[in-house]
């Protein structure tokens, strides 16, 4: 068993969590709206959905693998309407309501809305395998698997540790009208992101 594959997993899961996605922005957004736990709790929710895809990479999961890929257009039709269904929900959020805790979701609906999100892009677990293979992580036993996806888990939720951090410390520095922004802003990326991925889904389909 080699040790630095813990410290390689927490590599790799942490380069790959920071890659920019909508994902990210739903965190932020988040955190920006409904503080520091909110944030950092939904950013656990894809910490173990990118667990869970490398999981199955180190695994050599190959028929699951499959399911997943040749699933894509479907995934990626609901994936894609729900970034729509966001987005157009973050364009018309009023600042003011958002800072309302009885107008969110509780800590488990956040936590599991946006893993499921995650999970409908399972070109993730292309990007994984690709990696995995690239940095001669394929093939070893089961306890090498094991804390290979361990390290990923732990990588991903810091760099959402850090990201929520950083943002929960701007939190009050951020007016309703810039927060109104943030929204427009931000749901109008998540609108195109989801309008991508519907169109990438029914080429896949077509």
């Amino acid at each position: 068993m080699d040790p630095a594959l813990l410290a390689r997993g927490v590599a790799l899961g942490f380069v790959i969590a920071a890659a920019v996605c909508p994902i990210s922005l739903l965190t932020i957004r988040r955190t920006l709206s409904h503080g520091r736990v909110y944030g950092l709790i939904s950013g656990m929710g894809v910490a173990l959905a990118d667990s869970t895809y490398a999981a199955i990479a180190a695994f050599g999961l190959t028929a699951v693998t499959s399911v997943l890929v040749g699933g894509r257009a479907v995934l990626g039709l609901v994936g894609g309407a729900v970034l729509i269904w966001l987005a157009i929900r973050t364009i018309l959020a009023h600042p003011a309501e958002a800072a309302i805790a009885d107008a969110r979701p509780g800590l488990v609906a956040a936590f599991v809305s946006i893993f499921a999100l995650t999970m409908t892009n399972p070109m993730t677990i292309l990007s994984f395998a690709g990696i995995f293979a690239a940095a001669g992580l394929v093939g070893r036993g089961s306890a090498q698997a094991a804390m290979l996806t361990a390290g990923v888990f732990v990588g991903s939720a810091l760099w959402w540790l850090i990201l929520t951090s950083v943002v929960a410390s701007l939190r009050a520095r951020v007016t309703s009208q810039a927060l109104a922004w943030v929204n427009r802003i931000s749901g109008t990326v998540l609108l195109a992101f989801g309008i991508a991925a519907v169109a990438g889904a029914l080429a896949t389909a077509g």
